[in-house]
């Protein structure tokens, strides 16, 4: 009977003792586009990495960055991811502090995870055959002041075209699909996974990827926001951790812009198509973003995107550089605590 109290007395104690941890958790909001550039989070959270750290992260979804500005700025998001937008620059002008503070995904050689489509009709009839076809089209973006008009502006500089010279409209990733499915649109410049869904489907052409006229392009990076920098600068380095961690393991299953065969990217890509509810046929099909192990970043790539963003007049500012939106602390430090990043 003794014996019987105090392993109930144990059991019970034990039982406190994991409420207690439980409780410790420290809570991360964060946003995600179910997109490529989300993969390095979604790993992160599957293998207990940000638990790992104490962490108890809840992963919203928000279909643009643009979206996420006024959230990060107000403290409702702590981490946001996406390309840079003329949101982000006009936030810093106004003396909101979102900063970008690692590398999500970018192209490379062998790297085309980005891509110029045009609609299957269009290139079988020969209505397009190259940049100067794009005179006329109707193409979709996710949101005004995003780097994949800056994107195509590099394309169209090429030929002598401005925006002046389409029709442009806004939709969300899963929409500029549907859209190019329809015929309700003629193009778009289309990240994975959605551009291998898009392709497969016999609506669309990968006719450009983005390396090709747009090298070693920044086009997903990792946002903290203000209040989540200097309130608790040491939960931010913890999700970095985190964080990397699930890059590293991106970069674990891909060998020359390609996914590895065997267990090590089966299981990534397993975790990637759970987190964007995708089959797994489709992410394995896809061609995946280069990945940092250290989260650094292209810095002239995203000069190229805000000097864009202020010819175009979306940022107005005379004085803000990509320099100030950008704060590699977090990152390195977490790189350092890491260690050098070593393939499997």
């Amino acid at each position: 009977m003794r014996h019987h109290y105090l392993r109930n007395v144990i059991a019970g104690f034990a039982g406190l003792l994991s409420c207690a941890v439980a409780q410790a958790a420290d809570k991360v909001n964060v946003a995600v586009l179910n997109a490529a550039g989300d993969v390095g989070i979604f790993i992160a959270q599957e293998r207990g990495y940000f638990r790992e750290e104490g962490l108890d992260v809840n992963i919203n979804h928000i279909d643009s960055a643009v979206k996420m500005m006024p959230l990060l700025g107000t403290g409702d998001l702590d981490v946001g991811g996406g390309a840079t937008t003329a949101a982000l620059y006009n936030a810093a002008d106004r003396k909101i502090d979102v900063r970008v503070v690692a590398s999500r995904a970018r192209t490379a050689p062998g790297f085309g995870y980005q891509a110029l489509v045009i609609r299957k009709d269009l290139v079988d009839s020969g209505k397009y055959k190259g940049y100067a076809d794009l005179k006329g089209l109707k193409f979709a973006f996710a949101s005004p002041g995003s780097t994949p008009l800056s994107s195509l502006n590099e394309v169209l500089k090429k030929v002598n075209l401005s925006f002046t010279d389409m029709s442009l409209t806004y939709l969300n990733f899963g929409a500029q699909v549907a859209a190019l499915q329809n015929g309700a649109i003629d193009g778009t410049i289309m990240i994975e996974p959605y551009l291998s869904q898009v392709v497969s489907s016999g609506a669309a052409v990968n006719v450009t990827p983005t390396e090709a006229y747009y090298p070693a392009a920044e086009v997903s990076l990792l946002l903290y926001g203000d209040k989540f920098i200097k309130e608790r600068p040491q939960v931010a380095t913890r999700f970095m951790k985190g964080f990397l961690r699930g890059a590293r393991d991106l970069k674990d299953a891909i060998a020359d812009g390609r996914w590895k065969t065997g267990p090590v990217a089966d299981d990534v890509i397993r975790i990637f198509a759970k987190g964007v509810n995708m089959p797994e046929a489709v992410i394995r099909g896809m061609t995946p973003q280069f990945a940092d192990a250290n989260g650094e970043i292209n810095m002239e790539s995203l000069r190229t995107d805000l000097a864009y963003f202020k010819q175009s007049g979306d940022v107005t500012s005379k004085t803000i550089t990509a320099d100030m939106i950008v704060d590699l602390t977090f990152a390195r430090a977490a790189a350092k605590e890491l260690g050098p990043y070593k393939a499997k």
